[in-house]
């Protein structure tokens, strides 16, 4: 999926990124950073209990070269990873054998200490057999509830990402129920002033459209056939979901029923995050960390 975008098999000192994981005593994680190693797509600094990381390695009978700083206390670990993170050009933060919010605090602390107000969010990305592009949505996994300000930061967050990944103008579609606007749904009433702003001027280099419904994002002939003009009907790329409950849904719907493989990264950072469900495979960490990989470009502003 997203190791297309990437260039292996380069040798060490030519490797630009770093992923640094925090709390790096888990295996699944430790595998996919391995993998990730060896294709040449980054090098890893592991920060957390040395004999625990070195234990799992041992069990697996691992020759694979590894960095290990030293940290024992979890909370001090993510610290320190973030540390080195915001430090470094085109780097990566991933979450290993760590609480998430514990983790996720490390991350805005980090921001705040650098004079920043990092607004976090989550951007989803999915190949879907038979689909011809990759769908983005967001946000299903950080803001629950999100109002119009957050939905703002939201699209600002995915639009940066995605003009990193090679798409200029983002068409970037607002769901709801359907393309109506109706006071009794907030979501409806974001979506309108989200559209409002787009045609002020509020997000350049990207087109955005709502209220606007799922099927009529997917395809033409839905627009068509319920009388719908739309500047993006067909070839939405980004979808924004009303709240995290529908973010959610949707992404496993596309994952479990449509034999989607699916990608995440965490946004708003200096950095990007890589920070998978629990549940997810080693495919699916790899395709994670390939995401943050080619978001975390040199030259740009991190988004």
């Amino acid at each position: 999926m997203f190791k297309d975008y990437l260039q292996p098999g380069q040798k060490e000192d030519e490797i630009a990124r770093t992923i640094y994981v925090a709390v790096a005593h888990d295996k699944k994680t430790l595998e996919a950073v391995k993998a990730t190693v060896e294709k040449g797509v980054a090098k890893a600094i592991l920060i957390g209990d040395r004999r625990k990381i070195e234990t799992l390695f041992n069990e697996e009978g691992s020759s694979f070269f590894y960095l290990i700083e030293h940290e024992p206390d979890e909370e001090a670990a993510c610290r320190r990873a973030v540390d080195l993170a915001k430090s470094k050009k085109k780097s990566m933060l991933m979450k290993g054998s760590v609480n998430s919010i514990n983790f996720l605090k490390a991350v805005l602390q980090g921001e705040q200490n650098n004079g920043k107000n990092g607004f976090l969010s989550h951007l989803a990305a999915f190949k879907v057999p038979g689909f011809e592009r990759i769908l983005f949505i967001s946000d299903g996994g950080i803001n629950i509830s999100p109002g119009l300000p957050a939905k703002k930061k939201i699209i600002d967050n995915g639009v940066k990402a995605l003009h990193k990944l090679n798409i200029a103008c983002p068409k970037v579609a607002v769901l709801t129920a359907n393309e109506k606007v109706d006071v009794k749904v907030p979501a409806s009433l974001d979506a309108e002033a989200l559209t409002l702003l787009w045609g002020d001027g509020l997000f350049p280099s990207c087109t955005i459209e709502g209220p606007i419904a799922m099927d009529v994002a997917l395809c033409k002939e839905a627009a068509r056939r319920k009388g719908i003009e739309s500047k993006i009907s067909g070839e939405a790329d980004f979808l924004i979901m009303p709240d995290i409950q529908a973010g959610n849904m949707v992404g496993k719907t596309l994952t479990y029923c449509a034999g989607a493989e699916m990608a995440g990264v965490v946004l708003g950072a200096s950095y990007p995050i890589i920070m998978t469900s629990r549940a997810e495979n080693i495919e699916g960490k790899l395709n994670s960390i390939a995401l943050a990989a080619a978001i975390a470009v040199e030259g740009k502003d991190h988004v």
